[in-house]
């Protein structure tokens, strides 16, 4: 099976990969270039104090998220796609060369209204930016596309800044920045010609011009679909938490770990290089899916390693920084605390991987196409409130007497708050994070044939029955969330009971035992498939405690002709023996006889049609399937 990383080979993605590489590196090339002439040279522009430049700049460079992005989402509706990022790349090219004349001119207003410019630019472009991705790459490429773009965009984002910085101390430096500049700009328009076509998802759509209804009415877009709702919710609060993080940065080197200024820089790559490794790692923690489990995952890993940085961070260090000269990255590297710093600060970068690549993937594949580019529009708006708040809420706890590491505890409390609050709100990423847990501790998961399980419409799915975690497996490897008919009293387990009755699982009981409860179950199957939803059944009404296969009842054919719809015949291999099985007595009874991460499969085969899903069929595959690897 090929890697994310042969989409940096095709067509449908290299091009459009450099292209945002380009822009994220230019924006942070000339905006840092910009903080650091205004933080050491500013008394040449204005009377102005340095801090109250930089803040102003960051406040420019942000208000067009707030103005155009609502625009900007219709735009990239109604229009073709790949022509629109080309328009944003050639207005790029003529914002580099106003930002050159505003250096050769020393003229701060002009510096300042480019920067302006270049905010209104990333506006235009950022709803085409995540819209087209699905456009052009296949569902089991989303995951790995996305996880190329957000590494891509961290490095990118490290890389200029870096490069501003060091560009303009250099003598001269102001027109080394505008040259490197415009042909970064330049380059990236050359690569945006290669972007192959992305029709129009509404090209009757008209378009409201003003920003004020129109982004009222953008962020009532989002939330039509309360679970894309509660992501963007997801990732705007990421960019709550990294901006909370990395406004500190500069305090952080100096104040607290004693530094120079390019301990500012060592932390910056430190976090970026975690969310590299973390968004690349996203696409086999996934399965190549979109594994909204990892989400939950993510949420704890930057809680505890949020805390930790917290705990780890250097007292004593801050009350001597004062008066000691700053120490040198060498020197810092020297000091033990400082490798248990970055060691949380690369982890945090790496779990804020695993929780926002989910949540971009998934915002993607859910939305209705034709407004897609609206609703990440309002993403767009919602994570720059998200992180105006940051700021206020940072540079109101420093004034109230507060310390940074002390931010940084705050930070990592709410974060735990909000993830707890979420999952509430949204018990399907919690379950999601349960399955993802059990298939990737107790078992290693290989599906074979997922694409005959329909990837819309209703259809039923029989299997074996082998142990009480089939279920979850089964829901593991399915890209689509699974409503199974199980037993009432499974539904007394405290774990499993969680995560059926969170997945709207279909109890039944025996005729014998609760007819009433029978029927409401086969009636609830089928108003299940009427709406369009997957439902899953062991047909064997039981689990095996011999490995072999049981005769297949009839409520199958009861099913089918009730609400004729395919059947996918599905089998597990490998649980036999395994904890949750029956062989050798009661389930969890040797619980490491097999030891763990034990192989097990789930193979499918094509749908049968109904009127061929007879009981005697459908057994006679799922054997056939099984093979000889119970």
């Amino acid at each position: 099976m090929s890697s994310q990383f042969t989409l940096l080979e095709q067509r449908r993605f290299l091009p459009f990969f450099l292209t945002q590489f380009a822009g994220a590196f230019n924006d942070n090339f000339y905006k840092n270039a910009l903080v650091v002439l205004m933080t050491f040279q500013a008394a040449q522009f204005t009377t102005l104090a340095p801090g109250v430049l930089v803040n102003l700049a960051a406040g420019l460079f942000i208000l067009p998220f707030f103005l155009f992005s609502a625009t900007s989402g219709q735009l990239a509706d109604k229009y073709e796609k790949s022509r629109l990022i080309r328009f944003t790349k050639l207005l790029e090219i003529g914002i580099m060369v106003l930002a050159a004349v505003a250096f050769a001119l020393k003229s701060l207003p002009l510096m300042l209204s480019t920067l302006f410019l270049m905010g209104t630019q990333s506006s235009i472009f950022g709803p085409v930016k995540y819209a087209i991705l699905p456009q052009h790459l296949k569902e089991d490429e989303i995951v790995g596309g996305n996880a190329l773009v957000e590494s891509g965009t961290f490095v990118s984002i490290l890389l200029g800044t870096i490069a501003g910085g060091l560009t303009i101390a250099l003598p001269g430096g102001s027109g080394w920045v505008s040259g490197g500049a415009i042909v970064i700009a330049m380059l990236g328009y050359v690569a945006s010609r290669g972007i192959p076509e992305a029709p129009a998802a509404d090209p009757g759509l008209k378009v409201d011009w003003n920003p004020i209804t129109e982004t009222w009415r953008n962020i009532g877009e989002t939330r039509g679909n309360r679970t894309v709702f509660l992501s963007i919710l997801g990732i705007s609060w990421f960019w709550f938490y990294g901006a909370m993080f990395l406004s500190q940065f500069p305090g952080y080197a100096r104040e607290v770990l004693g530094g120079d200024e390019h301990a500012v820089t060592l932390l910056l790559a430190v976090f970026s290089v975690g969310i590299g490794i973390g968004s690349l790692l996203c696409e086999k923690l996934s399965g190549r899916h979109v594994e909204i489990g990892l989400v939950p995952f993510g949420s704890i890993g930057l809680t505890l390693f949020g805390l930790d940085l917290w705990w780890a961070s250097p007292a004593t260090v801050a009350a001597t920084a004062a008066s000691a000269a700053p120490l040198s990255i060498g020197a810092l590297l020297s000091e033990p605390a400082s490798w248990r710093v970055l060691f949380d600060l690369v982890m945090i970068g790496v779990f804020g991987g695993f929780f926002i690549v989910p949540l971009y993937a998934l915002i993607q594949t859910r939305s209705e196409p034709a407004r897609r580019s609206r609703i990440i529009a309002g993403n767009n708006i919602l994570n720059a409130a998200f992180m105006v708040v940051a700021a206020g809420l940072g540079a109101g706890l420093l004034a109230a007497g507060a310390s940074i590491p002390q931010l940084i505890l705050v930070t990592a409390l709410l974060n735990a708050g909000v993830a707890i609050y979420i999952y509430t709100l949204v018990p399907e990423f919690l379950l999601r994070f349960i399955v993802w847990l059990l298939v990737h501790t107790v078992y290693r998961l290989k599906v074979v044939g997922d694409e005959n399980i329909p990837e819309e419409g209703p259809a039923v799915i029989v299997a074996n029955h082998v142990s009480f975690a089939d279920a979850l497996i089964i829901m593991a490897g399915s890209r689509r969330p699974i409503r199974f008919v199980m037993d009432h009293h499974i539904f007394r387990w405290p774990i499993l009971s969680f995560v059926f009755r969170n997945s709207r699982a279909i109890p039944i009981a025996p005729a014998k035992e609760d007819p009433a409860m029978m029927e409401r179950a086969f009636d609830e199957v089928a108003a299940a498939l009427e709406a369009g939803e997957l439902v899953g059944l062991f047909p064997e009404g039981r689990i095996t405690d011999n490995g072999e296969l049981y005769p297949f009842r009839p409520g199958i054919r009861r099913i089918v002709e009730r609400t004729p719809v395919p059947v996918v015949p599905v089998a597990l291999r490998g649980l036999w023996g395994s904890t949750f099985s029956r062989k050798g007595g009661p389930a969890l009874s040797r619980p490491l006889r097999r030891g763990i991460f034990n192989r097990v499969e789930l193979v499918s085969a094509p749908p049968l049609p109904p009127a061929e899903a007879t009981p005697e069929r459908l057994q006679g595959i799922v054997a056939g399937l099984r093979g000889e690897m119970r």
